[in-house]
């Protein structure tokens, strides 16, 4: 009988509650707004900030003959041999055949991979990628060198931003993967000593052109 009387108490104290719901204590804590301020700056002086603090290596480019220009001084440098781009549009863009490419080369072989990108999260430095583009989810991680080429346009300022393009881009049919590439692969699970280049490119290298060229 004691059982009953205190169950009944319970679901009556739960039917108050329900009848008379109590404000959150935080109103910005539903997720409908960004906890984090707007940034003062270019959001390309952000993201160039934070990606290289990830040990990502960036280079700003005016337009596309620039990119191309500086990518070619960065190829020959760094005496890349096998260069690896499953993206139609992008070898014409970098001009693949002029940087020794060959549509010879494989993943597996490759020294370096070139891909493009959905975005760019300012605030975090990641590149965001998804399964739909040209060689899938495998090119960006398998590389041992990953070489990104961007337009400014592509930045956001935060996650939420970059999640709310891709929804406009995709509606209902999200890809199956989509990724945030923060800088190369780090891990410290061994004796707390930072590795990089573990499960993923050791280097990663971005591109960030102003201009797109007029087609």
């Amino acid at each position: 009988m004691k059982v009953s009387l205190s169950k009944e108490k319970i679901l009556k104290k739960v039917r108050e509650a329900l009848s008379e719901p109590v404000p959150l204590p935080f109103a910005k804590s539903e997720g409908t707004g960004s906890v984090f301020p707007a940034p003062a700056g270019d959001l390309e002086i952000l993201f160039a900030e934070e990606f290289t603090k990830l040990l990502g290596k960036f280079a700003f480019c005016v337009n596309e003959a620039e990119m191309q220009r500086q990518l070619g001084q960065l190829v020959k440098e760094k005496k890349w041999n096998h260069l690896y781009c499953p993206d139609p549009a992008l070898r014409q863009t970098i001009r693949f055949d002029e940087l020794g490419g060959s549509d010879q080369a494989t993943l597996g072989q490759c020294d370096v991979a070139v891909t493009s990108c959905k975005a760019l999260v300012a605030r975090t430095g990641a590149i965001v990628m998804t399964a739909d583009q040209p060689g899938g989810r495998t090119t960006s991680v398998y590389a041992p060198i990953h070489i990104c080429i961007a337009y400014i346009d592509q930045l956001v300022y935060d996650t939420r931003d970059a999640l709310k393009l891709l929804k406009e881009t995709y509606h209902n049919s999200l890809p199956s993967f989509i990724t945030f590439a923060a800088g190369p692969s780090r891990t410290a699970d061994i004796e707390k000593t930072l590795v990089v280049g573990v499960h993923g490119p050791r280097e990663v290298y971005l591109f960030l052109i102003d201009e797109r060229s007029k087609k």
